[in-house]
């Protein structure tokens, strides 16, 4: 069945608890957090949702361990739940995956707070035709799609936050419904409703003037009157504080019989504007001051932005003289769109300010901006002062501007500011009026602003833009190379918009070529420019207000290849300490030339990058460079040995690291594996630009000992494909310029990797070739290990005999060199080598020697690593409960590290314990928390195991068909990997006459 055929028959509802129906049948959607997850997906209107934004919204501070897990479960059963007969394998079309996230693409009109919205939109403009009982109607009838509480059943701080929203947008729809029939002169109907609202709401003042002018024109004055001492006193005994003006005033004019009260006001809100005080006639008006009307054209093509511009226009229609004059800053990038926001914004909101607009370009990034007396000058004119009588005195300027905007309505557009001081002088003084500022700085000093951070464009909204000036016919031609085109435009509304135009104006170009002409980083800014707009000119203004060390930061700190950096890191670069790193930092940030997406980290839009590095081509010199990287290389590096030193407590490794700089210090092994993940990404990117550098001859050496030093990191499971690509680079280097030193660093780093993967003859090649290079090199920094690692890789191809001798010749090693945490090891992992050969007292011995040891000198990883290596010989001589006290105390250890390969492991063999002590249920517990993290790290070996043990326990349940079912995909996997666990499964598939000998 077609996905669109689907799609059209499916109804959703958030108005009420979140429900769903297919054909009038509704959808059983399970539980309430699986309900939850739809609710936001629903809410968020088609646009993605990473999975830590909903982990987060569903389970907050309180998410479990296995959220990413759960979470991905949910997303599944919801799709199975959405479109049941889509084929297997194949992606659907309504919840669709979204880079890491996942999005649910909506049919038109399937959503009822869609249709809510849609009926409040039909409503006004109905009431600006005139039409109010047509206007009434609708809102009538949008109100109705609620069916009790918004998200009933939903759970977690987002339904929390959005019922809140959705409960007060309904109050605002009711509360102009009640204006419209007061216009209508619909009082006396209204005066039940309006009294149990007000019942429900006793602090809601707006009801409250509702209920006293219906009273009013239904001749009950006295009631009236009552609501307001009732209000009045509900007010100071909830929240301590009198009615506001507009109540206070109506209850003036009903104690004083208005009679304009009995009439039914022709404007908009007439209970909200009847409050006010009716002008009393004069003998000579004043003259009526010009309506000024400054706003630049709308773009014709305005794209997206749907939800900043509500939020924006929201803000400036607030009219509460308690809160002050609404003011509004728009900051971000340069090119981002803060005037095309602004402008359409301020034509939209034309018929909130009635009196008019008043726009200038107060051009903060000119050589010469607009200063604020100029601008005044220029506002007093068009408000109708003769120019001979506008006063010389700044001071003077702003108070004769403030009076003229006293009692008037008008919006007041202040664009590309510089700074707060520029803005200030030009704000409104008086409720009714509304600033709406764009600036590239924060103004985070200007007060009561708030500040909108507008970021680049949704790639949806992007790909309408360019569709829109380059042709919709030809960017759906080619869907895929647009896409491509606004990714590598960085989603810059500005980009979009010249290649757009570029294309537009060459009928002969396709959208492919331009993808092949942004390719090249070098020359990306140079395609960015058409006519008058260029994007690098766009940033040269921003760049051109730096002071120096701004300048000199902004300039270096494009020089790593990483994703974001780090403070300490950024540091390291700027030779800075990390105080004045961040006191910069949080500068180029206000300046919005950098971003901060989390704490401590900030980045560069990609643009922004290049320009900096092209800047800093034209003011660096070489040397500078390669110092600021190698700097960066050194705090990694000595950042790593503390967390090395940490997580591997007597490896001679840290010692032998040849640290030049100075790095993070941890506390514990928690910390350090934390930060290890944390700064993955940017630690192998470092790598990997050393070693491809062209002066990779004097930084390819900090890159391997950063390899190696790394390792832990290794053991979290969360960067194998980056490990394996990081080692293969510094590996090529290193052979192509003779670096033997880098060399065994990077082959001992791979055959880790690949040891990992249970590839393990290639491991053994790479650990052999590692063990011959620092023979002859007498170099010590690997050599304890590697030997180690060869007896490992050799004993699980199930050589026993010829492991025990590596281990052999790796225990004296440690013995001769001092190491006693290199002999424990040894000693840990020996033991099942003599397992394998029918030693069980010697693996036994060999197992508690090791756990000794590491217990005396006080190593908490290798404590954890001899207690999961003596549950393994316990378990498999029937010491059962000894066997689970040890793993169960090295698994707690293993979670708090975050060292998820050690996880799954010891899932897996609290699992194969549980089995053999008949106890399936908490076997099969294990065995799928370990098959849950194999997978979420991507360790096929580690599934397959996870899944061996699984299916052994479902036998024992008596599931046979899952149990045989699991034990197919287990030996699928190990087939796949050549591990000689195939072996063992292909006899016990054999056995149940499921596969065929």
């Amino acid at each position: 069945m077609a996905g669109q055929d689907v799609e059209s028959r499916l109804r959703f509802a958030v108005l009420g608890p979140v429900r769903a129906w297919r054909d009038g049948s509704e959808l059983d959607l399970g539980t309430p957090l699986q309900r939850s997850i739809l609710g936001m997906l629903l809410l968020r209107e088609g646009r993605a949702v990473t999975p830590s934004e909903m982990i987060d919204a569903v389970w907050g501070e309180e998410a479990p361990p296995r959220a990413l897990g759960a979470l991905r479960t949910y997303v599944s059963r919801l799709r199975t739940v959405l479109e049941p007969h889509r084929p297997a394998r194949t992606r659907p079309d309504l919840l669709t995956s979204v880079g890491r996230g996942y999005a649910l693409r909506l049919p038109p009109n399937s959503l009822d707070l869609t249709r809510f919205e849609a009926g409040i939109a039909e409503a006004e403009t109905a009431r600006r035709a005139g039409k109010l009982s047509a206007a009434a109607e609708c809102l009538r009838v949008a109100l109705g799609l609620f069916e009790g509480e918004p998200l009933a059943g939903a759970v977690g701080p987002y339904a929390e936050h959005q019922r809140d929203r959705l409960v007060e947008r309904r109050l605002n729809v009711i509360e102009s419904l009640m204006d419209l029939d007061l216009e209508l002169g619909n009082h006396a109907a209204v005066v039940s409703e309006l009294i149990a609202l007000t019942a429900d709401h006793p602090l809601r003042e707006r009801l409250r003037a509702q209920l006293m002018l219906a009273y009013y024109r239904c001749g009950r004055q006295g009631d009236a009157l009552a609501v307001f001492t009732e209000t009045r006193e509900a007010l100071i005994e909830e929240l301590g504080i009198e009615p506001g003006p507009e109540l206070a005033a109506l209850h003036q004019r009903i104690l004083a019989a208005d009679p304009t009260l009995a009439v039914t006001p022709a404007a908009t809100g007439a209970a909200a504007g009847a409050a006010a005080q009716a002008p009393e006639p004069e003998e000579d008006p004043a003259p009526e001051l010009p309506r000024p009307a400054q706003l630049p054209a709308a773009v014709n093509d305005f794209t997206g932005r749907r939800e900043i511009a509500g939020r924006l226009r929201t803000l400036l229609s607030a009219q509460s003289s308690a809160e002050g004059v609404p003011v509004a800053v728009i900051c971000g990038i340069g090119g981002v769109g803060k005037t095309t926001l602004a402008v359409h914004v301020a034509h939209a909101s034309g018929e909130v300010f009635p009196d008019g607009q008043l726009y200038v370009d107060l051009r903060g990034y000119a050589d010469e901006a607009t200063a604020p007396e100029s601008a005044l000058g220029a506002f007093l004119r068009a408000l109708g002062i003769p120019p001979d009588v506008i006063p010389e005195v700044p001071a003077e300027r702003s108070a004769l501007y403030r009076s003229l905007l006293a009692d008037r309505r008008i919006l007041v557009l202040l664009d590309n500011a510089r700074d707060a001081a520029q803005v200030s002088p030009l704000l409104p003084g008086s409720p009714g009026c509304a600033a709406l500022v764009t600036s590239r700085v924060k103004l985070a000093d200007l007060p009561s602003a708030r500040l909108i951070d507008l970021d680049v464009m949704e790639p949806d909204e992007a790909l309408s833009l360019f569709a829109a000036v380059a042709g919709p016919e030809r960017v759906a031609a080619e869907h895929a190379a647009a896409m491509d085109v606004v990714a590598a435009c960085g989603f810059l509304p500005l980009a979009v918009r010249i290649v757009a135009a570029r294309l537009a104006a060459r009928p002969s170009w396709t959208v492919s070529s331009l993808v092949s002409r942004l390719a090249d980083e070098q020359r990306r800014l140079d395609e960015l420019r058409v006519g008058d707009l260029a994007v690098e000119a766009t940033f040269a203004l921003g760049y051109g207000q730096l002071e120096a060390a701004q300048a000199r930061a902004f300039r270096l700190l494009s020089l790593p290849t990483g994703p974001d950096i780090s403070t300490g890191a950024a540091a390291a670069v700027l030779s800075l300490t990390a105080r004045q790193a961040e006191d910069v930092l949080e500068s180029l940030v206000d300046a919005s030339l950098l971003e901060a997406p989390a704490p401590g980290r900030y980045r560069f839009h990609d643009l922004l990058k290049l320009f900096a590095r092209r800047a800093l081509e034209k003011s660096e010199r070489p040397q500078a460079r390669t110092m600021a990287l190698r700097r960066l290389l050194d705090f990694y590096l000595a950042s790593c040995q503390s967390a090395h030193r940490l997580a591997y407590e007597g490896s001679m490794i840290s010692g032998n690291l040849a640290v030049a700089g100075s790095g993070r210090v941890f506390g514990t092994t928690d910390e350090a594996v934390a930060w290890l993940i944390a700064e993955g990404d940017s630690l192998f990117a470092a790598i990997n630009q050393a070693a491809t550098s062209s002066r990779a001859a004097e930084q390819l050496l900090p890159a391997g000992d950063l390899l190696v030093a790394m390792e832990p990191l290794l053991e979290s499971g969360t960067h194998t494909r980056e490990f394996d690509h990081g080692t293969r680079a510094v590996l090529a280097a290193a052979m192509k310029i003779g670096d033997q030193a880098s060399e065994l660093r990077a082959r001992y780093v791979l055959g880790r990797v690949l040891f990992a993967g249970n590839r393990l003859p290639e491991a053994e090649e790479q650990f052999k070739i590692v063990h011959e290079l620092s023979t002859a090199r007498q170099e010590k920094i690997v050599t304890g290990e590697v030997l180690n690692a060869l007896a490992v890789v050799v004993g699980r191809q199930r050589r026993h005999t010829e492991a025990l001798a590596w281990f052999e010749t790796a225990s004296q090693w440690y013995r001769d060199n001092g190491v006693p945490a290199g002999e424990a090891l040894v000693l840990s992992y020996s033991a099942r080598d003599h397992l394998g050969l029918g030693h069980a007292k010697d693996a036994i011995a060999a197992a508690e020697k090791g756990l000794a040891i590491f217990t005396e000198i006080g190593s908490g990883a290798g404590t954890a690593r001899a207690r999961y290596h003596l549950g393994i010989v316990l378990s498999r001589v029937g010491r059962l409960t000894e066997a689970v006290h040890h793993h169960a105390e090295c698994l707690e250890f293993f979670r708090a590290s975050k060292q998820r390969v050690w996880e799954q492991r010891v899932c897996s063999r609290l699992a194969e314990t549980f089995i053999t002590a008949e106890r399936y249920s908490d076997a099969v517990r294990h065995a799928e928390e370990a098959l849950v993290v194999s997978r979420e790290i991507g360790h096929p070996f580690g599934e397959a195991l996870s899944l061996t043990v699984l299916g052994k326990a479902l036998k024992g349940l008596g599931s046979a068909t899952r149990s045989t079912d699991c034990l197919r995909q287990a030996f699928d996997i190990f087939t796949r990997l050549g591990a000689p666990e195939a072996g063992d499964l292909r006899l016990l598939l054999d056995g149940a006459q499921v596969v065929e000998s």
